[in-house]
């Protein structure tokens, strides 16, 4: 079996992705396929001996799309984001047309819509001759796309929203223009010759206003993609006949032997052969303590050299290298998203049908019991313009608009709809330990010497300690310098002399005639200091999953520092009401196991996942999204939270992605909300907003299918008899009309809802 990522093209709708997804499976060969329409993806499995990617591609062009390898190239995804960028500039060019044509037949319209002369609005403006001329370019070229897509549609025997938009708009379109050409007609049947361009303008124009914000939203998942690429360094050092010679990383080969200095980036993954070093890893690994590296110890691509300058042999480079495997990860989780299906596609199915077979039928029922011809096209007109889906269009975007102001204004971005729609079934959350309900920062938590922790010679030494580690470069060095600062330590610090790093070990230097050493109780072993007065704090500190760095003066234990990456002030709250709202809440974390299960159990997770790499946390979360589910659902539905570029393939396999703010961009590009503040509070908030919002959008569907069931049938002549007035076309316009003021109305309810409640 083979597995090809496909980028996608012309899909208007979920209805599209489905649509798509049949093609594929109608293959011979093709064993599986998930076509995801927010990224725009496809991920198909098939049997290479029965068929390849060119039939694949072939049969969604044959659907009506287009199809192309999806390549994680820079080169591909620079073409990918000037593509898109030609998409959004070219959608907010026919927003800004068709809104400002919209206003004008608006103002035009309001004495026929009123039934009043208004003194403002001249006469010549509401001349049917020029909304024709008006409307004609909003139709035709701003709303073109949904006319080629129902044109489309109609030859594969299928409909969606883009039927939908062509039927109502387009209904109300030639009505107006028969009543434009023939006015004398209708006044002589006692009719009005009203005309409706203006609602055919502002349905284009709303519509591709939805467009053009999904767009937007969708565009940034490459964001991910490009900003993971960016990653990788440009060039690299590595020894060829005996000389080093900078080369561009593509030339690089597993086997080179390569070097890095201090502070440089690591070109590709391999295994240290000379030389010791620190390398922050954080942005891989996502843990913020830099891990000491010697011979012998594999070395990743795109992490960054600390300390020492080193020599590696290169063991996986180009795709291989465990950067461009997070890519794909990346890549593989966007693209098996199962697409979330919005009802108002789900019902075009058999509603669009259904309103043209109830329109045809008015027509001949009148024309064959009255025999007349204006009665008959009145009647069946009346139906297509009643059922015209501006409230569905409106149904979801403006709750969906609303919702995210909301969330914005409570420091919650939220991507788009489908973020918010699966947000309020979530089950299990996953949590992320650094950066997430910690600070992500190592910081001093405590500090004693041998005579006690409030003694004359605390602050002398901790001006010692810190004179020698301010020579460091270590973070944890960095800890001790802002811990004495805050403890009042006198500033400036002495120079200290003969400074040394010991790698993996400690600092050591002498400062004002007393040698000073900081480092490991293992260190301290090695010279034989007794450090017996300070282990059972020690002991203690590194249960509760701290880091120790024991402090010597002149060959004799005189301190120990306890230092720690913190938890946020809001974390424990933040896990309880989650555990209150019904949900299961998990840790997962890079770090050892006891210092998991410390954190873990002051925040009361009871269930921890410790010492997973960055490749596992995907896997982990697809293992809990197949644990025991709800009726009716296929999976469990997760959300991850974190911060790191680790945490991007985890953000992107969960249902929902959470990113911190506060964390690396391509976490925040990866997930699906982004809390800008980093406090987990937000986690509660999401979900409260995501719970109101659906129930918004519920009642807005109601909203505009109440009017529709109850307006078809007045529409058609039900109450002719009695009520022949109602056949007027300017009733169904005005019953659509009220059909998306009470959607708008209901949608702004949600400014109302109190988050915190």
């Amino acid at each position: 079996m083979e597995t090809s990522y496909l980028r996608l093209k012309g899909m208007g709708c979920a209805a599209c992705a489905n649509k798509i997804d049949r093609a594929i499976h109608e293959v011979p060969g093709v064993t599986e396929c998930n076509v995801n329409f927010g990224a725009e993806q496809a991920t198909v499995q098939y049997n290479p001996k029965q068929t390849n990617i060119n039939n694949i591609q072939q049969a969604v062009s044959d659907a009506g799309y287009s199809a192309e390898p999806l390549e994680s190239t820079q080169n591909s995804q620079e073409e990918r984001d000037k593509e898109n960028r030609k998409i959004a500039q070219k959608l907010r060019k026919k927003v800004l047309i068709s809104a400002v044509i919209s206003s004008i037949l608006i103002i035009g319209s309001l004495p026929m819509m009123t039934g009043l002369e208004i003194p403002f609005i001249p006469m010549w403006s509401h001349n049917p001759w020029l909304q024709l001329i008006l409307t004609t370019p909003v139709m035709f070229w701003c709303g073109k796309t949904f006319f080629i897509g129902a044109w489309k549609g109609l030859k594969r025997h299928s409909a969606d929203m883009n039927t939908l938009i062509a039927v109502g708009t387009g209904s109300a379109y030639l009505y107006s223009i028969f009543v434009t050409i023939f006015p004398g007609f209708f006044i002589s049947q006692g009719l009005s010759a009203d005309v409706y361009y203006e609602s055919a303008a502002v349905i284009i124009t709303l519509i591709l206003l939805g467009q053009l914000l999904e767009h937007r939203a969708r565009g940034k998942t490459s964001e991910a993609i490009r900003k993971l690429m960016g990653l990788q360094a440009k060039t690299a050092r590595v020894v060829r006949d005996d000389k080093e010679v900078d080369i561009p990383l593509e030339a690089v080969k597993v086997g080179d032997i390569v070097i890095v200095r201090p502070g440089e980036k690591i070109p590709v993954d391999g295994e240290l052969i000379e030389g010791r070093s620190t390398i922050d890893e954080s942005m891989v690994t996502g843990e913020s303590v830099p891990v000491e590296k010697k011979p012998g110890d594999d070395i990743i691509g795109a992490t960054i050299n600390r300390t020492g300058s080193f020599k590696f042999r290169a063991s996986r480079v180009g795709k291989d290298t465990v950067l461009a495997q997070i890519v794909q990860l990346v890549q593989q989780a966007q693209g098996s998203k199962a697409p979330i299906q919005k009802l108002a596609d789900q019902v075009t199915g058999w509603f669009v049908p259904v309103v043209i077979a109830i329109a045809i039928l008015t027509f001949i029922i009148w024309f064959n019991f009255t025999g007349n011809l204006t009665l008959a096209t009145l009647t069946s007109v009346g139906v297509l313009i009643i059922a015209c889906p501006c409230a569905l269009g409106l149904a979801t975007p403006t709750s969906v608009m609303v919702g995210t102001g909301l969330g914005a204004e409570h420091g919650i971005l939220i991507k788009g709809a489908d973020s918010l729609e699966i947000a309020h079934k979530i089950q299990t959350i996953i949590l992320d330990k650094t950066g997430t309900l910690t600070a992500g920062k190592p910081t001093v938590t405590n500090y004693i010497t041998t005579g006690g922790t409030a003694n004359d010679n605390e602050l002398k030494l901790l001006r010692l300690v810190a004179a020698v580690e301010r020579k460091s470069e270590h973070p944890l060095a960095e800890a001790i310098v802002q811990y004495a600062e805050s403890q009042g330590v006198d500033f400036p610090l002495p120079e200290p002399e003969d400074f040394d790093a010991m790698t993996g070990m400690g600092v050591q230097g002498y400062v004002s005639d007393r040698f000073i050493q900081v480092g490991t109780s293992r260190w301290m072993g090695e010279l034989d200091i007794d450090i017996e007065a300070l282990k059972q704090f020690q002991q203690q500190w590194e249960t509760e999953g701290k880091t120790t760095a024991l402090v010597a003066v002149d060959g004799i234990i005189e301190g120990v520092i306890g230092i720690a990456d913190t938890l946020k002030p809001t974390s424990e709250n933040a896990v309880k009401s989650l555990q209150r709202m019904g949900l299961e809440v998990v840790m997962i974390t890079g770090d050892n196991q006891k210092t998991a299960e410390a954190i873990a159990s002051q925040v009361g997770i009871e269930r921890v996942f410790a010492e997973v790499r960055p490749d596992q946390k995907a896997d982990l979360v697809k293992s809990i999204q197949k644990e025991k589910k709800r009726k009716g659902e296929n999976h469990r539905i997760v959300a991850m939270v974190g911060d790191g570029i680790n945490d991007a393939p985890a953000l992107a396999q969960a249902d929902v992605g959470i990113a911190i703010g506060t964390g690396t961009d391509v976490a925040i590009a990866a997930g699906d909300i982004t809390l800008i503040s980093g406090e987990l509070t937000g986690i509660v908030t999401a979900i409260k907003l995501s719970r109101a919002t659906l129930n918004n959008i519920r009642q807005n569907l109601f909203f505009a299918f109440i009017y529709n069931t109850a307006g078809i049938p007045i529409a058609a002549g039900i109450l002719y008899p009695f009520f022949g007035w109602l056949l007027n076309p300017i009733i169904a316009g005005g019953a659509m009309a009220m059909s998306s003021v009470s959607v708008v109305t209901n949608a702004l309810r949600l400014r109302n809802f109190k988050l915190s409640s």
